[in-house]
């Protein structure tokens, strides 16, 4: 079942367990895609008979092999995007999801092997994020939740979610980015040497080297 649709569902099964482990209900999937549960029942189902997913009623949506590596191929492909949009065209980390969602389906692997060379074959993304390999490949060191970690904690920026435009602009207003060094105290955060006041929400969707 090759479709912008299919594929859309298997990338965002993979997504949902790559910075934590519990997987995905069809529920939690039709939010994510905002679309009608009874629609992410029908799609699962024809992607289970594909071989793509494994789910039994009301159950979690988990990817078979086969799954994971065709989500892996959009993987790379969006993250690869928003990397070019942001570094030659000027885009800010909170513009890009929403180009790279419709470029992912439409431009050719000979242009996204081109757009991969001349970026000089990143790992991550702008959101720090890490982007597949072309043989699928991905590269990430252990991490932690700023929400999780304690005081006395000290590490880097490793991911920051793109799911909030707001609150990234927020945090990039801050100074906040992946690579910036941030520790925790006991009565706030530390941000690159000076304290900082990081507004709601942004304990939530922060990921520091473990």
């Amino acid at each position: 079942m090759a479709s912008p649709a299919a594929d859309d569902y298997l990338k965002t099964v993979y997504a949902h367990t790559e910075w934590q482990g519990a997987p995905i209900t069809p529920s939690q999937l039709a939010a994510k895609l905002g679309i009608a549960p009874s629609s992410v029942t029908e799609m699962v189902k024809k992607l289970a008979a594909q071989g793509l997913v494994s789910h039994v009623p009301y159950g979690a949506v988990r990817l078979t092999p086969e799954g994971e590596a065709r989500a892996l191929q959009m993987v790379r492909r969006h993250r690869l995007i928003e990397t070019w949009l942001v570094r030659e065209f000027g885009y800010a980390w909170d513009e890009v999801h929403d180009e790279a969602e419709v470029l992912e389906h439409t431009i050719s692997d000979r242009l996204l092997a081109g757009i991969d060379a001349r970026l000089g074959h990143p790992r991550f993304d702008p959101h720090g994020d890490a982007i597949p390999d072309a043989a699928g490949e991905v590269v990430r060191e252990p991490f932690v939740l700023l929400a999780d970690a304690g005081p006395g904690h000290s590490g880097r920026v490793l991911r920051v979610s793109d799911t909030d435009p707001e609150l990234l602009r927020a945090l990039d207003a801050l100074g906040l980015a992946v690579s910036s060094e941030v520790r925790i105290m006991a009565d706030g955060v530390v941000l690159d040497g000076t304290p900082a006041d990081l507004p709601d929400g942004a304990a939530d969707v922060v990921w520091l080297s473990a």
